[in-house]
């Protein structure tokens, strides 16, 4: 195969701890912070349920809390940045071949190709320009297509990606005529300042609207609220793997 906080985008967490108590000390012991993390990660599968997939949030975050989310079961991961994510995962891949890595942050047409060839999905889709570029790549490269995620914008903020809910429909016809993968879903982030509830009821209604099964929506502040509003995949770092230490 190719999880009261504060976010700002296009961050998928900000490095605050939650009130729960998900944080991790500097010098915590491997042993110790495996069983947190494994920990924390039960918690998390218990509120949403069976129906939606954890997506682990893993930007910044440091090997030994990565290998602590694999040895507690964890394959389904989300990056940011592609060259972090092919630093991280390139070595792992041999050795869990079960992994799908998810692109879940922004991404600039010039490092289409490497995308292509490193993740099973990608979520950021919002502008025809990346569309054409990742089509190119694939013919490129040869890689397997990933399967594409389509961000709205649903809160209409200038300083975030993602398409306008008004030009979803466009893009979407176009991808579904020329991609030679898929095009599975939706993906949003809700402005950080508004309650969440109304985009990720806006988001569902559109990925069903437009008869898709994917629904990527909610982070550690909200995934519980997310997958009771249909979240097919839920992103999930701080409430995951404890504050990043900067």
């Amino acid at each position: 195969m190719r999880g009261k906080m504060r976010f700002d985008a296009p961050d998928c967490d900000a490095p605050l701890a939650s009130e729960d108590g998900l944080v991790f000390q500097p010098h915590m012991s491997e042993d110790t912070q495996t069983h947190t993390i494994s920990e924390a990660r039960a918690n998390i599968l218990s509120e949403i349920g069976d129906q939606v997939t954890l997506v682990a949030a893993s930007k910044r975050q440091p090997d030994d809390r990565i290998e602590a989310a694999l040895e507690a079961g964890q394959r389904v991961f989300g990056e940011n940045r592609v060259q972090e994510a092919q630093s991280r995962w390139e070595p792992r891949r041999s050795a869990h071949s079960d992994l799908e890595l998810r692109l879940i942050g922004p991404l600039q047409t010039n490092k289409a190709e490497d995308a292509v060839q490193l993740f099973d999905v990608i979520e950021t889709l919002d502008r025809e320009k990346l569309l054409k570029a990742l089509i190119k790549a694939v013919e490129k490269t040869g890689a397997s297509a990933p399967d594409l995620l389509i961000q709205v914008n649903t809160g209409d903020e200038p300083q975030k990606g993602g398409v306008s809910v008004d030009g979803l429909a466009a893009l979407l016809k176009t991808a579904r005529e020329t991609y030679p993968g898929q095009v599975t879903g939706l993906m949003c982030i809700p402005p950080a300042e508004e309650p969440a509830a109304p985009h990720f009821v806006l988001l569902k209604k559109l990925a069903d609207q437009h008869e898709l099964s994917t629904v990527s929506m909610g982070m550690s502040g909200d995934y519980a609220l997310a997958a009771r509003l249909g979240a097919t995949h839920v992103r999930v770092g701080t409430a995951l793997f404890g504050a990043r230490d900067y």
